[in-house]
């Protein structure tokens, strides 16, 4: 089983990678074959092209294998702090780029005119790991936690992901040791489930 986990956080002592490592490491365990990508470390360009806009293919190498992987891939992973209620920057353009009409998704006729997508991906569960630091009574009255439906449904699905599994793990500001550890025994857990839901499939 071919899985795929990308770490959006430019920081490698970062709790957020200490979560990357535990989902690789899992998916490792349980026999998958995992790419792994550190998008800061790769240096990956997240300025969408003029060309790549107008739905015309990327002519950046690591784009293109980006892509390739996450055509092929069974199961992903995403991980990335919550910044404004949205992705970090580099994470929003990996998704610009990476996630390609007419190769994560297209249209019955073509071209975008309004229809109902068609998903592409052969993907069909995927785990999306967040970190804040706003208290989760607070992130879902104040601000309805809007990472969970860009990806849930304005992404994955609409790419043909039908199955996901969410966590927003905060508050790390103030967060212990035993609170991590929790955490990351919880993505591990999670991770598995993912795998036997794509397993499944």
């Amino acid at each position: 089983m071919r899985a795929m986990v990308v770490i959006g956080h430019p920081a490698p002592a970062s709790f957020n990678h200490a979560v990357a490592e535990a989902v690789r490491r899992t998916w490792l365990e349980a026999g998958c074959d995992v790419a792994y990508h550190d998008l800061t470390a790769e240096g990956f360009d997240p300025l969408l092209t003029a060309e790549e806009a107008r739905g015309r293919p990327s002519e950046d190498a690591l784009v293109q294998a980006h892509i390739a992987e996450l055509q092929s891939c069974d199961l992903m992973a995403v991980i990335h702090p919550n910044c404004w209620g949205a992705p970090p920057a580099i994470m929003k353009g990996w998704i610009d780029r990476v996630f390609a009409p007419g190769a994560a998704y297209t249209f019955a006729k073509g071209d975008d005119r309004g229809d109902v997508p068609q998903g592409l991906l052969r993907a069909r569960a995927a785990l999306v790991l967040n970190t804040g630091n706003t208290p989760a009574d607070r992130e879902q009255a104040v601000f309805g936690d809007p990472l969970d439906r860009m990806w849930r449904e304005g992404i994955l699905r609409y790419c043909g992901v039908h199955h996901v599994r969410r966590a927003l793990y905060g508050v790390v500001a103030t967060s212990t040791v035993a609170d991590r550890a929790g955490w990351l025994a919880d993505a591990k857990t999670l991770a598995l489930r993912v795998r036997d839901l794509a397993a499944q499939a």
